[in-house]
């Protein structure tokens, strides 16, 4: 049975570093340039196509704590309009940040090889000195529901996807993008470095294993079925996360969390997963303790059924 809590040591870390953060905009770029890599950059699987971002420089952390004080310029930079795609909301985000501190060249550049004919997009070009860098970003969220002994073993929640499915699109297509005449047509100077930029979270059933390839520090929490989580979840308080704010641990005013028995109330008439997270308080806040996803009691026999259907990689 996994514990709820063993995902509580990087939350709380991030809490420590980054109290003055209550802006949820604010909260989720902190995470996207702050969190630990999803895949281990030096991990030969990788073949050095796996980018990172580094430690965060103090004149960085210096501008997130002034853009919590004024957002203005964020706000700008986000619009209007709401967005339904976390994927999306992420690499605005990202490409606020890369047009703040002079490294954008472009963000979401379409190439097509003719006016029907769409080849590829670039999600970012960075300056990189007499070049450009093409960064390909994903934050992407996978619960190990098989111990396979590769990344295919790692599943979205919507039962669309692997970890694996995912890297070799990645690879064999987005990353290579810049060969296309089309592309080289396109761009003022070349492409000397294409690599992918990977964020998120994996769930576990229990222990976060070892698993080549992924970062040892890498962000996660657990993942049970409905059944579960209303035989093991401890009385405390609780929140139901948004898409929108699944990247950053969560902070929110004290009244808004809610109590087991109206979690698990709300979590029998859901028929997809949920992510939950659960609250510990923090004088005016609740702060996440930890976090996963809740499943429907069928969901690992969908997942299964998915793979014997050859709609997932077995």
């Amino acid at each position: 049975m996994p514990d709820p809590t063993s995902g509580a040591s990087y939350q709380a870390q991030f809490e420590q570093r980054w109290p003055q953060l209550a802006n949820p905009h604010v909260r989720a770029l902190a995470w996207l340039l702050d969190a630990p890599d999803l895949l281990d950059p030096a991990a030969p699987h990788w073949q050095n196509r796996i980018a990172t971002l580094g430690a965060l420089t103090p004149a960085t952390v210096d501008w997130l704590h002034a853009l919590e004080r004024d957002q203005s310029r964020l706000d700008v930079a986000l619009g209007s309009r709401h967005y339904t795609r976390l994927g999306l909301y992420a690499e605005k985000l990202m490409a606020f940040y890369f047009a703040e501190h002079g490294q954008l060249y472009a963000h979401g550049l379409q190439v097509r090889a003719d006016r029907t004919d769409t080849v590829g997009e670039f999600d970012f070009l960075l300056h990189n000195g007499n070049g450009l860098t093409h960064i390909e970003f994903a934050t992407k969220f996978y619960l190990l529901d098989s111990p396979a002994a590769d990344f295919n073993g790692l599943i979205g929640p919507n039962l669309a996807d692997t970890l694996g499915v995912k890297m070799r699109k990645i690879f064999d297509k987005q990353l290579t993008l810049a060969d296309h005449p089309a592309a080289q047509a396109l761009l003022p100077m070349p492409v000397s470095r294409a690599q992918a930029l990977v964020k998120g979270w994996l769930f576990y059933p229990g222990a976060a294993p070892d698993m080549p390839g992924i970062s040892p520090q890498h962000c996660h929490g657990f993942w049970m079925t409905q059944e579960q989580a209303a035989a093991t979840l401890p009385e405390q308080r609780y929140a139901i996360m948004p898409r929108l704010q699944w990247l950053a641990p969560l902070k929110a005013p004290a009244a808004d969390g809610i109590d087991r028995n109206a979690l698990l109330a709300t979590l029998a008439t859901q028929t997809t997963p949920v992510m939950i997270a659960a609250l510990v308080e923090k004088g005016e806040w609740l702060v996440e303790e930890s976090r996963g996803f809740v499943v429907p009691d069928g969901w690992r026999a969908q997942a299964a059924q998915r793979r014997h259907e050859g709609v997932l990689p077995a």
